[in-house]
C-alpha cells in the first residue's frame, strides 16, 4: 500500500496520528507538504503594485520568502516524521496546493487528510483546497478531524420550504 499523508499547518498532527494507527506497518508512506506559490508572487509585487498601475518587477533570483517557506516546510516534515515514528519519504512541493496534492496522489492507494474548515458538521468543515483534493484524488481517502469531532447539533438546519 502506498499512502500519502498531507502535512498542513494546523492539522498535520491528526493526519500523522491516524496514519500511524490505521496504516499497515509495511505501507510505503509519503509525508507531503505543499507551499502555495501565489503568496510569494503576491509579495514580490510589493505594495505599490496592488492597483496595477506599474508592471511587476522581475522576480528576484532567490526570493527570501521562498527560502523561509522551504525551511518551515522541512521543519514541519521533520516533526511529522518524528511523530509518525516509522520510515517515510518526505516531499515538499510548491504551487497550487490542491493540484499539487492531487498530482502527488497519482500512484497512491490512499490519501490521509484533515478537515480544515469550520468546526461543525457539514460541507463548510472543508476548506477549498481540501474539498478540491477530496473530489479529485484518484485513490481512497481517509478524512480525519483535526480535533474531536463536533456533535450532531452542529449540523446546519435544513433549508426552509418556500411554498
Amino acid at each position: 500500500m502506498r499512502a500519502v499523508v498531507w502535512i498542513s499547518e494546523g492539522t498535520w498532527q491528526a493526519c500523522v496520528d491516524e496514519a500511524a494507527a490505521f496504516l499497515p506497518k509495511d505501507a510505503d508512506v509519503t509525508l507531503l507538504h505543499v507551499a502555495p506559490s501565489d503568496v510569494e508572487e503576491f509579495a514580490a509585487r510589493g505594495p505599490g503594485r496592488l492597483l496595477g498601475r506599474h508592471p511587476p518587477p522581475p522576480p528576484p533570483a532567490d526570493p527570501p520568502l521562498r527560502a523561509v517557506a522551504e525551511e518551515e516546510a522541512q521543519a514541519l516534515l521533520a516533526d511529522a516524521q518524528t511523530r509518525l515514528a516509522r520510515p517515510a519519504h518526505t516531499v515538499s512541493r510548491r504551487g497550487r496546493v490542491e493540484r499539487e496534492v492531487v498530482a502527488a496522489c497519482a500512484s497512491a492507494d490512499l490519501l490521509v487528510l484533515a478537515r480544515d474548515g469550520e468546526a461543525r458538521l457539514g460541507p463548510k468543515s472543508l476548506g477549498k483546497h481540501t474539498r478540491f483534493a477530496l473530489d479529485h484524488v484518484p485513490c481512497q481517502v481517509l478524512l480525519v478531524w483535526p480535533e474531536a469531532p463536533p456533535g450532531i447539533e452542529t449540523i446546519p438546519p435544513p433549508p426552509r420550504d418556500h411554498h
